[in-house]
């Protein structure tokens, strides 16, 4: 039962951010934000967790939680639908590139500084920094 009240309120609150970025950026750039920042996030707690196991309901809070009702698909695809019949299919082809390759890179990104930060409590905790 913790797991899936965990997995709520980060859903509630994943969305939440969500929307007051959809407030102040406009789509598709909120889209871009969104989802690039919540993969950089979701590799910084992946790697993170990965390293300093902690308790289940924190992991899955955070992790499908947070960053799932953050990070969105849907819009994601609705954005492209809108694009192609807005724009051209280069500026399509932009904002899919810029999406799914800039949510990679920064997934890695966050995976590594994840593994960094985990390490140095590591260390502080053992007295070896």
């Amino acid at each position: 039962m913790k797991n899936i009240i965990a997995i709520a309120v980060g859903g509630a609150i994943g969305a939440l951010a969500r929307f007051s970025i959809n407030m102040q950026a406009e789509s598709p750039v909120g889209t871009i934000i969104e989802n690039i920042s919540g993969s950089f996030l979701l590799g910084i707690l992946t790697a993170y967790f990965l390293i300093r196991l902690t308790k289940e309901w924190l992991r899955l809070g955070l992790g499908v939680g947070l960053c799932g009702g953050f990070t969105t698909m849907s819009t994601l695809a609705f954005d492209s639908v809108f694009l192609f019949q807005m724009e051209s299919f280069f500026v399509v082809l932009l904002y899919l590139l810029i999406t799914i390759f800039g949510g990679i890179i920064f997934a890695f990104l966050g995976f590594f500084l994840g593994n960094k930060l985990a390490e140095i409590q590591i260390n502080k905790a053992e007295g070896t920094e």
